[in-house]
């Protein structure tokens, strides 16, 4: 495993720069978010208030601890809450405020409370809305054009549909409106596909763990692609991690991992079968659900605690989905994006692969000259439109 450099470290990003990316998302897609949230659900006055004084307090107050009787104080505690309680949220680091910000949320309508709104996830209108429309329809029914295809055709065309299917982040959307790729870029800035699957021959021993991002349209692609991996022997076994509580807006938990397995066995086609293996290797053991508590930690993965450690050391290889994965497990921080991967990723107990739609500032891995392209087409603009991805590897 290579060893990091000695150099002093990039600083950690914050959100104190007015026009900074992660500035806006503080000062505007978390009221919008509130506001969402507020207008989905039938909430009663005393959430409703609870919302309206967080959309309050996440503008111009500072950080306040959780309640005395939370469930998870002492977990958050150990999280750094002394360190940042009473400091403004856009004084912190970027990853913990924005972390906190969504237990605050969850406090506020009541998931956690004793009481009728008690484990009712604030963003399942969005995420069912996400999976029953049409789009889905019509990437389900785009399985049948690859039936016959060879082999390997197969394989990346799902990975891709993996990759790209970040695309569909519901908290993304509330502050951004998409776009193409700028002239002469490439919208894979990096691709190390090719080591990815030389780590998964099709020799049915591997275990493949996937920490998964999203829920709806990005959640059934990367189920069709442990499908895939299942039937094809790249992987004997695969463990999905999700979220243990509803986060960021559209981050997957085991019941948004039902719902979209229930979307796809009741499909026609393609879509229908690789939801029956789905279903068949739940309740055979090949694929296994976790939702550790560090899934929803405003930390990077460096400091994962040993019993996950050890589960993703043992794996042959572990895929990270997403843009907030990625920050995770490179640190969030102002690499210059010539920064190795492999250095920054040295820490991580086994061989790892990202797939990831670039949504933030962070990124490493990239040549020279890649980067004078983008800059010179885009500005800063590619490193968080989500017109551009990566699949980076560290085996």
């Amino acid at each position: 495993m290579p060893e990091r450099s000695d150099a002093p470290l990039p600083p950690v990003l914050l959100a104190d720069e007015p026009g900074s990316f992660p500035h806006g998302v503080l000062a505007e897609r978390h009221p919008a978010i509130i506001r969402q949230v507020r207008d989905a659900s039938p909430y009663g006055p005393e959430q409703r208030r609870a919302l309206d004084t967080l959309l309050a307090n996440c503008l111009d107050g500072v950080i306040e601890p959780l309640p005395a009787d939370a469930h998870d104080r002492d977990r958050w505690a150990a999280w750094g809450a002394a360190d940042h309680t009473g400091r403004s949220w856009f004084d912190v680091p970027w990853l913990w405020s924005e972390s906190f910000f969504y237990r605050r949320l969850l406090d506020a309508v009541g998931y956690f409370a004793p009481g009728p709104w008690q484990g009712i996830d604030p963003f399942r209108p969005s995420k069912t809305a996400e999976l029953d429309s049409p789009e889905t329809d019509e990437e389900l029914a785009a399985l049948d054009a690859l039936t016959g295809r060879p082999p390997a055709e197969q394989d990346q065309a799902l990975l891709h549909g993996s990759l790209w299917g970040n695309r569909a982040d519901l908290s993304f959307r509330l502050g951004a409106t998409g776009g193409t790729a700028g002239d002469g870029t490439p919208p894979l800035v990096a691709d190390d596909s090719d080591v990815l699957w030389s780590l998964l021959p099709p020799t049915g021993t591997a275990t493949v763990c996937l920490i998964a991002d999203n829920a709806g349209r990005e959640l059934v692609p990367d189920l069709l692609l442990i499908a895939r991996l299942l039937t094809e022997g790249r992987a004997a076994r695969v463990l999905l991690h999700v979220k243990p509580h509803p986060y960021y807006v559209s981050d997957a938990t085991h019941a948004d991992v039902l719902d979209a397995l229930r979307r796809l066995v009741a499909a026609p086609g393609a879509a229908g079968e690789h939801g029956r293996v789905l279903w068949t290797a739940l309740t055979d053991g090949r694929l296994t659900v976790r939702a550790h508590p560090f899934s929803c930690a405003p930390l990077p993965y460096a400091d994962m605690p040993a019993d996950l450690r050890e589960e993703l050391a043992s794996a042959t290889l572990t895929i990270l989905k997403g843009d907030l994965n990625y920050r995770r497990l490179v640190g969030d921080r102002r690499w210059p994006p010539a920064t190795p991967f492999t250095e920054v990723t040295a820490h991580f107990p086994g061989p790892v692969a990202a797939l990831r739609t670039l949504k933030s500032d962070v990124v490493t891995g990239l040549d020279a000259d890649t980067e004078a392209a983008l800059v010179a087409a885009e500005g800063q603009k590619w490193r968080t439109a989500g017109t551009h991805a990566l699949i980076q590897v560290r085996p």
